[in-house]
């Protein structure tokens, strides 16, 4: 008997940072881009008090009432993010992500592919990833590379201050994906409350800061 398609696999990654920060989710196929956009922040653990918005084909969308009034003369127009579903792309379509237009994190988002499951999906879930994300506010690529160098160095005259303003820890090869599957699980949860900093490892467990 023939399933109608309702979930999506979709691939995120951060651009510009090697080893390559990423997570695999699967959606609802009926999600728009709002969603997907709640769903990216859940999978990274961005705070989600940035603007944001979608590249796709060059065209911009996201929530028009926030982009239009932080836009400029001559910005490009922009499309209601909650009018794209995900099931309107086709399996292999590439598209970015930009969260946060000072650090300007940018990801690319892919379709993988479209899936029949068994019981319709009322929630997201993230089935694998590699790498913690940046902090929050860290300055961007170039920010985040000298973040990396301080706290890898006890030496460092802001070494004391840096570990503590990334909450006493922060391994860049940190993953748990039990606690970012919950964390996506949970995307679309009214006032979600978002973890400030990594967990700090268990004692006996290995740590890089």
């Amino acid at each position: 008997m023939f399933k109608p398609i309702n979930a999506v696999q979709i691939r995120v990654s951060l651009d510009e940072i090697e080893p390559e920060v990423w997570r695999r989710l699967v959606l609802p196929a009926h999600w728009n881009l709002e969603q997907l956009h709640l769903a990216i922040q859940a999978a990274f653990n961005w705070w989600n008090y940035h603007l944001h918005e979608f590249d796709i084909g060059g065209l911009r969308y996201g929530d028009v009432e926030l982009l239009t009034e932080d836009a400029f003369d001559g910005d490009p127009r922009v499309f209601d993010f909650r009018e794209v579903r995900l099931r309107d792309f086709e399996q292999g379509a590439m598209f970015n992500y930009l969260y946060d237009f000072g650090d300007s994190w940018r990801h690319s988002v892919e379709i993988e592919e479209f899936t029949a499951l068994d019981t319709i999906p009322k929630t997201g879930t993230c089935v694998d990833g590699a790498r913690a994300r940046p902090p929050e506010d860290v300055g961007g690529v170039p920010g985040y590379e000298r973040f990396l160098e301080i706290i890898s160095d006890r030496e460092d005259l802001e070494h004391a201050d840096t570990k503590r303003w990334c909450g006493g820890h922060f391994d860049p090869e940190w993953f748990d994906l039990a606690i970012t599957d919950k964390d996506v699980r949970n995307a679309l949860r009214p006032n979600v409350r978002r973890r400030l900093y990594q967990p700090k490892p268990k004692r006996g467990e290995p740590t890089t800061a």
